[in-house]
Protein backbone atom coordinates (compact mmCIF):
# COMPACT_ATOMS: atom_id res chain seq x y z
CA UNK A 1 0.00 0.00 0.00
CA UNK A 2 2.98 2.46 0.82
CA UNK A 3 4.86 1.63 -2.42
CA UNK A 4 1.46 2.60 -4.17
CA UNK A 5 0.94 5.57 -2.42
CA UNK A 6 4.50 6.93 -3.39
CA UNK A 7 4.04 5.84 -7.64
CA UNK A 8 1.06 7.91 -7.19
CA UNK A 9 2.83 11.21 -5.05
CA UNK A 10 5.72 10.82 -8.08
CA UNK A 11 3.00 10.29 -10.68
CA UNK A 12 1.41 13.70 -9.94
CA UNK A 13 4.45 15.45 -8.93
CA UNK A 14 5.35 14.67 -12.90
CA UNK A 15 2.64 15.83 -14.40
CA UNK A 16 2.56 19.33 -12.18
CA UNK A 17 6.33 20.17 -13.53
CA UNK A 18 5.46 18.96 -17.03
CA UNK A 19 3.07 21.30 -17.19
CA UNK A 20 5.00 24.21 -15.18
CA UNK A 21 7.82 23.81 -17.92
CA UNK A 22 5.04 24.30 -21.21
CA UNK A 23 3.68 26.67 -19.55
CA UNK A 24 6.80 28.40 -18.97
CA UNK A 25 7.81 27.38 -22.43
CA UNK A 26 4.31 28.86 -23.60
CA UNK A 27 4.70 32.03 -22.01
CA UNK A 28 8.20 32.56 -23.22
CA UNK A 29 7.38 32.08 -26.57
CA UNK A 30 3.89 34.40 -26.02
CA UNK A 31 6.44 37.11 -25.22
CA UNK A 32 8.01 36.77 -28.45
CA UNK A 33 11.09 34.33 -27.95
CA UNK A 34 11.69 32.38 -31.15
CA UNK A 35 11.74 28.87 -31.04
CA UNK A 36 12.76 26.25 -33.90
CA UNK A 37 11.56 22.90 -35.04
CA UNK A 38 12.05 20.17 -32.59
CA UNK A 39 12.75 21.81 -29.35
CA UNK A 40 13.31 19.49 -26.24
CA UNK A 41 13.61 20.54 -22.88
CA UNK A 42 12.70 17.80 -20.42
CA UNK A 43 13.00 19.82 -17.23
CA UNK A 44 13.25 23.49 -15.76
CA UNK A 45 14.76 26.49 -17.64
CA UNK A 46 14.40 30.04 -16.87
CA UNK A 47 14.26 32.05 -20.15
CA UNK A 48 15.07 34.92 -18.25
CA UNK A 49 12.79 38.57 -18.04
CA UNK A 50 13.31 39.08 -21.83
CA UNK A 51 12.56 35.97 -23.72
CA UNK A 52 11.85 38.06 -26.57
CA UNK A 53 15.68 38.24 -27.14
CA UNK A 54 15.70 34.84 -27.45
CA UNK A 55 16.40 33.45 -30.76
CA UNK A 56 16.35 29.21 -30.35
CA UNK A 57 17.01 27.17 -33.72
CA UNK A 58 16.08 23.65 -34.89
CA UNK A 59 16.98 20.30 -32.91
CA UNK A 60 18.15 21.95 -29.62
CA UNK A 61 18.02 20.45 -26.82
CA UNK A 62 18.44 22.40 -23.22
CA UNK A 63 18.73 20.33 -19.74
CA UNK A 64 17.38 20.94 -16.24
CA UNK A 65 18.33 23.88 -14.95
CA UNK A 66 19.73 26.13 -17.85
CA UNK A 67 19.26 30.02 -17.28
CA UNK A 68 19.07 31.87 -20.02
CA UNK A 69 20.48 36.43 -18.52
CA UNK A 70 19.25 38.70 -21.15
CA UNK A 71 20.25 41.45 -19.14
CA UNK A 72 22.88 42.24 -15.71
CA UNK A 73 21.37 43.48 -12.69
CA UNK A 74 25.02 45.12 -12.28
CA UNK A 75 24.23 47.83 -13.47
CA UNK A 76 21.77 48.86 -11.07
CA UNK A 77 24.54 49.49 -8.73
CA UNK A 78 27.07 51.50 -11.24
CA UNK A 79 23.63 53.90 -11.67
CA UNK A 80 24.37 54.93 -8.58
CA UNK A 81 27.68 56.25 -9.38
CA UNK A 82 28.16 59.46 -10.93
CA UNK A 83 28.93 59.64 -14.67
CA UNK A 84 27.22 55.95 -15.08
CA UNK A 85 23.71 56.97 -14.62
CA UNK A 86 22.42 55.73 -17.64
CA UNK A 87 25.00 52.87 -18.22
CA UNK A 88 23.16 49.39 -19.15
CA UNK A 89 23.36 45.73 -19.88
CA UNK A 90 21.15 43.98 -22.24
CA UNK A 91 21.57 41.86 -25.32
CA UNK A 92 20.31 39.09 -27.42
CA UNK A 93 20.81 35.75 -26.88
CA UNK A 94 20.86 33.16 -30.23
CA UNK A 95 21.18 29.20 -30.43
CA UNK A 96 21.94 27.73 -33.76
CA UNK A 97 20.33 24.52 -35.07
CA UNK A 98 21.40 21.11 -33.26
CA UNK A 99 22.84 22.56 -30.14
CA UNK A 100 23.21 20.63 -26.69
CA UNK A 101 22.58 22.75 -23.28
CA UNK A 102 24.23 20.91 -20.48
CA UNK A 103 22.55 20.82 -17.19
CA UNK A 104 22.65 23.95 -14.99
CA UNK A 105 24.78 25.90 -17.78
CA UNK A 106 23.83 29.53 -17.91
CA UNK A 107 23.90 31.63 -21.29
CA UNK A 108 24.94 35.22 -20.84
CA UNK A 109 23.73 37.79 -23.22
CA UNK A 110 25.58 39.15 -26.33
CA UNK A 111 26.18 34.84 -26.99
CA UNK A 112 25.45 33.17 -29.66
CA UNK A 113 25.77 29.83 -30.18
CA UNK A 114 27.03 28.73 -33.68
CA UNK A 115 25.22 25.36 -34.98
CA UNK A 116 26.15 21.86 -34.18
CA UNK A 117 27.49 23.15 -31.02
CA UNK A 118 27.41 21.49 -27.00
CA UNK A 119 27.54 23.47 -23.86
CA UNK A 120 28.52 21.21 -21.20
CA UNK A 121 26.85 20.99 -17.24
CA UNK A 122 27.35 23.44 -15.30
CA UNK A 123 29.09 26.19 -17.85
CA UNK A 124 28.90 29.94 -18.26
CA UNK A 125 28.75 30.86 -21.61
CA UNK A 126 30.19 34.41 -22.25
CA UNK A 127 31.38 34.08 -25.83
CA UNK A 128 30.05 33.36 -28.74
CA UNK A 129 30.59 29.32 -29.52
CA UNK A 130 31.80 29.13 -33.21
CA UNK A 131 30.25 26.15 -35.28
CA UNK A 132 30.95 22.43 -34.88
CA UNK A 133 32.52 23.31 -31.22
CA UNK A 134 32.33 22.04 -27.57
CA UNK A 135 32.82 24.20 -24.95
CA UNK A 136 32.98 23.68 -20.94
CA UNK A 137 33.63 25.70 -17.66
CA UNK A 138 33.07 28.47 -16.12
CA UNK A 139 33.76 30.75 -18.33
CA UNK A 140 33.54 28.41 -20.92
CA UNK A 141 36.20 28.24 -23.34
CA UNK A 142 36.87 25.61 -26.32
CA UNK A 143 37.49 22.08 -25.24
CA UNK A 144 37.47 20.48 -28.68
CA UNK A 145 35.38 20.33 -32.36
CA UNK A 146 32.41 18.46 -32.85
CA UNK A 147 33.98 15.32 -34.53
CA UNK A 148 36.83 15.33 -32.09
CA UNK A 149 33.93 14.43 -29.43
CA UNK A 150 32.24 12.61 -31.70
CA UNK A 151 35.29 10.22 -31.99
CA UNK A 152 35.84 10.36 -28.53
CA UNK A 153 31.54 9.20 -27.79
CA UNK A 154 32.08 6.39 -30.56
CA UNK A 155 35.48 4.89 -28.21
CA UNK A 156 33.72 4.78 -25.53
CA UNK A 157 30.24 3.76 -26.28
CA UNK A 158 28.81 0.68 -24.75
CA UNK A 159 28.18 -2.32 -27.30
CA UNK A 160 24.59 -3.40 -26.88
CA UNK A 161 21.41 -4.64 -28.74
CA UNK A 162 20.32 -1.52 -30.71
CA UNK A 163 17.21 -2.94 -30.74
CA UNK A 164 16.81 -2.43 -27.08
CA UNK A 165 16.45 1.24 -27.70
CA UNK A 166 12.79 0.61 -28.59
CA UNK A 167 11.95 -0.63 -25.24
CA UNK A 168 13.37 1.71 -22.14
CA UNK A 169 12.88 -1.41 -19.34
CA UNK A 170 14.30 -3.90 -21.83
CA UNK A 171 16.99 -1.04 -22.43
CA UNK A 172 17.57 -0.78 -18.62
CA UNK A 173 17.69 -4.50 -17.46
CA UNK A 174 20.43 -5.08 -20.56
CA UNK A 175 22.75 -2.50 -19.10
CA UNK A 176 22.28 -3.15 -15.55
CA UNK A 177 23.40 -6.82 -15.76
CA UNK A 178 25.57 -6.29 -18.91
CA UNK A 179 27.27 -3.26 -18.67
CA UNK A 180 31.29 -3.46 -17.57
CA UNK A 181 32.09 -1.52 -14.30
CA UNK A 182 34.47 0.56 -15.63
CA UNK A 183 35.33 4.19 -14.61
CA UNK A 184 37.53 7.30 -15.70
CA UNK A 185 40.76 7.57 -13.67
CA UNK A 186 41.71 10.64 -12.01
CA UNK A 187 43.98 13.14 -13.65
CA UNK A 188 46.71 15.33 -12.74
CA UNK A 189 45.30 19.05 -12.32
Amino acid sequence: MRIFFFRISLKIHTTLDRLWNKANLKIAMHKGMKVGKNFNMPDKVYFGTEPELIDIGDNVRIAAGVRFVNHGGTANILNKIPGYEEARIVGRIKIGNNCMIGLNSVIMQDVQMGNNCILGANSVLSQSMPDNTVFVGNPAQFLCTIEDYGDIVLKNTPCFPKELEKNKRQLNKYLSENLPHKYKKARKI
